[in-house]
């Protein structure tokens, strides 16, 4: 089985436009001549069925070009972004990568060999196969950097099934689930996918605004970011039809801001885990955060208030790790839920949960509430440990305005009484010019 299916689909939109990149539109048919060129190409330098390749580069033609043919290789494909940072050689060591075609900013290539042998045997199996694969890797809860093998071939099922065409944004990049699923979704349905050079806001709105984006899809952080820089009011948006978000917990402030400020766009959250692929979703409404997940392929269970979930397209499991499936091929989540009838409220990983004497407090709760306070730009919580309660909360908090701590502390104190209870009220309070958080725009709350 290859992506003839997806070639096929891609020929029958060849005069429109498939990527803007550098704010020029490139059309299907030209990324299929840059598929074909690439098949050529890959022969030359040797590049046998099977390989483990590493793919530096951005959404360019050429890069995705590549990506097509690599999966028409049978390649496993190991993508390495900006986002890689410093963990790029520990990527390329454990995926085991015996190639890395680069393509740079003017979407030319070259290619390094590594005289690496292939030693995994969830690797060695799936080349045994005749499959192309994909590594994507993510940070667990311990900090390590798992990495996913997938059947790419599998991944790519879901977008059989023929959706809406529209114009998106790639906010999300290629080594990331949910890039993937933003690149193969557009091209499927004959969309265009718009490439951006950075994910600043302005940026973000102006190609918005240049090139007609109905689609924005990003996270929570992002919105948030959008909002304090005020970009949204510089450039006409109108074109925006849905903003998805996922990858954290969204604060209900934040999601109460956007939905007024754009009371016309749909907003929808969205499920997805490296491990597993992106799950179909649903929101219960735009000013909700209540979701039902699930799709084709795709089955959810609630236990003990952890989601589970069931996937056909679930990575074959971790080079570097053990696997996270039970027999029955479950996989726990580490995301605490509520449930109500068909749908759920993610209310964050289990990892971040801050136990203070034995009572469980949500960080994105008590976010949402200081993000109301006057002078409040952003907030980010998180536990510290104490001999006491086991754990006090912390809040990290960006000002507008330069404010003493003793007035903060109080105002926190006054504002929170009659809206949280005691245990999550914060105790310790830190002033920060900005707050930080990751290449792919989650908050870093440690």
């Amino acid at each position: 089985m290859g992506i003839e299916w997806l070639i096929e689909r891609m020929k029958q939109s060849s005069e429109e436009a498939a990527i803007v990149w550098r704010d020029h539109s490139y059309s299907y048919a030209q990324i299929l001549k840059a598929l074909d060129l690439w098949q050529n190409q890959l022969k030359m330098e040797n590049v046998q069925l099977g390989e483990v390749i590493a793919l530096d580069g951005d959404y360019s033609p050429n890069a995705c070009g590549l990506l097509l043919a690599l999966i028409n290789n049978k390649n496993i494909i190991v993508p390495i972004t900006v986002a890689s940072g410093v963990h790029r050689e520990e990527f390329m060591t454990t995926a085991e990568v015996q190639a890395v075609i680069t393509i740079d900013d003017k979407d030319e290539y070259q290619i390094e060999r590594r005289p690496i042998t292939v030693n995994n045997s969830l690797t060695a199996r799936l080349k045994n196969m005749g499959e192309p694969g994909l590594v994507l890797f993510s940070s667990g809860s311990t900090g390590m950097n798992k990495a996913a093998l997938h059947n790419f071939t599998l991944l790519l099922e879901k977008y059989k099934v023929a959706r809406k065409c529209m114009r998106t944004i790639t906010f999300l990049l290629f080594d990331h689930i949910g890039g993937i699923n933003t690149l193969f979704y557009t091209l499927s349905n004959g969309g265009t996918v718009v490439s951006v050079r950075s994910r600043d806001p302005e940026v973000i709105c102006q190609a918005i605004e240049k090139h007609r984006v109905e689609l924005l899809p990003t996270s929570p952080t992002f919105l948030n970011l959008l909002l304090i820089s005020e970009a949204y009011r510089q450039y006409d948006l109108s074109s925006l039809k849905l903003i998805t978000y996922g990858t954290e917990v969204m604060p209900e402030t934040t999601l109460k801001r956007i939905r007024e400020i754009f009371p016309n766009i749909k907003l929808q959250q969205t499920y997805g885990l490296s491990e597993l692929g992106i799950l179909r979703s649903k929101s219960q409404d735009s000013d909700s955060l209540k979701v039902k997940i699930g799709g084709e392929g795709f089955e959810t269970k609630v236990v003990d208030n952890v989601l589970w979930v069931r996937a056909s397209s679930a990575m074959m499991g971790y080079l570097n790790a053990p696997s996270p499936f039970d027999d029955q091929g479950w996989m726990n989540t580490g995301d605490l839920v509520e449930v109500e009838g068909d749908y759920i409220r993610i209310l964050g990983r289990r990892s971040d949960i801050i136990n203070v004497g034995g009572q469980k407090v949500y960080p994105a709760e008590v976010e949402s509430i200081l993000m109301q306070m006057e002078n409040v730009k952003d907030a980010a919580v998180r536990g510290e440990k104490n001999p006491l309660t086991g754990n006090i909360v912390v809040a990290r908090i960006v000002l507008h305005r330069p404010e003493e701590l003793s007035l903060l502390k109080r105002r926190v104190q006054k504002f929170c009484k009659d809206k949280l209870e005691s245990y999550k009220i914060p105790v310790k309070i830190e002033i920060e010019n900005e707050l930080q958080h990751t290449e792919r725009y989650k908050k870093v709350r440690s």
